[in-house]
């Protein structure tokens, strides 16, 4: 696998309730609805307030747009990955990375010892998952639903820091 071109024009930044606008319309461009993985808006605002929970919005310095983001807690010694999303036309630039990096970090930071997340099989991030260090422990049988009824295994992915 090549590895990406970093994007030195990107900030992260730590989110709020009121980037939700941002995370949606980054979240529609980056999971549609082919697969089922997308969160709803009240999902995602529900889960904001939540102990433990951290969104991080990755922006353009330049144009302060909105590329990308990541959700996750932490819970005692354990850090999840809840979602992780970039725009389609900012893939392979290293804005995914830098959030999953951020993630890794943070959960370390914050006293966790593990970290874990599910993903589609057959989702192109998978790799970048590996990349990092992650490694698959176990397999969700039809865990995404898409909305024409087909289903997908999710993997799961879990890294000792």
């Amino acid at each position: 696998m090549a590895t990406p071109a970093l994007d030195t024009n990107v900030g992260l930044r730590t989110g709020d309730s009121s980037d939700l606008d941002d995370v949606m319309r980054v979240m529609d461009a980056a999971f549609g609805e082919r697969f089922g993985e997308a969160w709803t808006r009240s999902q995602c605002a529900g889960i904001l307030p939540m102990a433990g929970v951290r969104l991080v919005v990755a922006r353009d310095t330049d144009t302060l747009e909105a590329i990308g983001f990541s959700l996750s807690r932490t819970v005692m010694d354990e850090a999840e990955l809840l979602l992780l999303g970039v725009l389609p036309e900012r893939h392979r630039q290293g804005v995914g990375s830098r959030l999953l990096e951020d993630f890794v970090h943070r959960s370390r930071v914050q006293g966790a010892t593990r970290v874990h997340l599910e993903v589609r099989d057959g989702n192109p991030a998978v790799s970048m998952y590996r990349d990092a260090g992650f490694s698959p422990v176990g397999r969700r049988r039809n865990y995404y639903q898409a909305p024409d009824g087909q289903r997908f295994d999710a993997l799961t992915l879990l890294q000792e820091i």
